[in-house]
């Protein structure tokens, strides 16, 4: 039988998006709007796997083509049961091959329309790197600086909500940023997750109007922001925040609260900077934490690693930080940065 195909500039033409992949595959990333329908679970996936490399190939495929066709039934019977017959669905695997041929050869003969998609996942990771190595330049970005804790996060918010166009890195990498950046009880996405969302977010700009972004460096905790993203960000126009240091310390006491009912991640957090600043100075964080001498901490914190490190990034990376247009900052609250959003076009 036929297989129909489809391409990804095709991709708006069907009612539904089917990863046909396992679940660790899809979660790990997928194309937006695509919902999962396994044809293999993980574990039959490593079978299947196993029996092709310390048996044979025929005893793989014979188990797996069991195992596939007893997962789409399953599907058949529940998530496609009240499907009409005009329904459209596009399906995918990793390149396009057996998986996604099977699920497809069933679903037309059901009598729907089923396409595959041409080279499955594999090529739309490529096209995903390809739009981000080309995208960023065409932005029309403006850079939010400023030493830590001087509210850039809190005015990109607010500038969202004022309607402005925001580029929120730190929400997508579901990080901070620093060496305490984590988030609780959220771990950071896959790096190719990321970049799909990425890429999601910036197809979503107008390039007539600016894009509030705030500077970060080439790592966001352990995600990696597109080359190409890193150098429009260091060639744009920047906004520098001048917060007073009292004002800072009192935000990221709030920003970082969660930190205070688990004061011993945070000094295990800490030991990242034993070298930069060795035992002895370690030492005294880990008492100050333990003692609950958190304002001095993050004074000394702000002071002693990550203030020089601003410094010595931007004077490095963003030429333009001396023509920026400079904001004092007298509170963080969120009337005083809507004020600040207001004014900015």
């Amino acid at each position: 039988m036929l297989i129909r195909t489809a391409n990804l500039s095709q991709l708006d033409e069907f009612d539904e998006i089917i990863d046909v992949r396992t679940p660790a595959e899809f979660a790990e990333d997928h194309i937006p709007g695509a919902i999962n329908c396994p044809v293999l679970s993980n574990e039959e996936r490593i079978t299947v796997g196993t029996l092709y490399k310390q048996a044979s190939p025929f005893e793989a495929r014979k188990v797996g083509a069991a195992l596939v066709a007893n997962n789409i039934a399953q599907h058949l019977q529940t998530t496609f049961r009240d499907h009409p017959k005009s329904w459209q669905p596009l399906i995918y695997c990793w390149r396009g091959g057996q998986r996604s041929g099977a699920m497809s050869i069933i679903l037309n003969q059901v009598g729907w329309r089923a396409h595959k998609l041409e080279g499955g996942y594999k090529t739309y990771r490529h096209d995903v790197l390809d739009k981000l190595s080309v995208l960023p330049s065409k932005l029309k970005l403006r850079v939010v600086c400023g030493p830590t804790g001087s509210g850039k996060s809190r005015l990109l918010g607010a500038l969202a909500e004022s309607g402005r166009q925001v580029l929120d890195l730190e929400v997508l990498a579901q990080h901070r940023g620093s060496v305490l950046g984590s988030w609780p009880d959220h771990a950071q996405p896959s790096q190719k997750l990321f970049d799909s969302q990425l890429l999601l977010r910036l197809q979503s700009f107008d390039l007539a109007r600016p894009v509030y972004v705030e500077a970060e460096s080439n790592k966001i905790g352990r995600i990696a922001l597109p080359p190409s993203l890193v150098t429009a960000m260091h060639s744009s126009e920047c906004l520098l925040l001048e917060t007073g240091f009292e004002v800072r310390v009192a935000g990221l006491l709030e920003d970082y609260r969660h930190y205070l009912n688990f004061p011993e991640i945070l000094v295990t957090h800490l030991q990242t900077l034993y070298r930069y600043h060795g035992a002895k100075l370690l030492e005294h964080w880990t008492a100050l934490i333990h003692g609950g001498d958190y304002t001095t901490l993050v004074g000394e914190l702000l002071t002693l690693h990550y203030d020089p490190g601003y410094l010595r990034a931007t004077s490095l990376h963003f030429p333009h930080l001396n023509q920026a247009l400079r904001i004092r900052i007298i509170n963080l609250s969120k009337d005083e940065l809507k004020q600040f959003a207001a004014t900015l076009d």
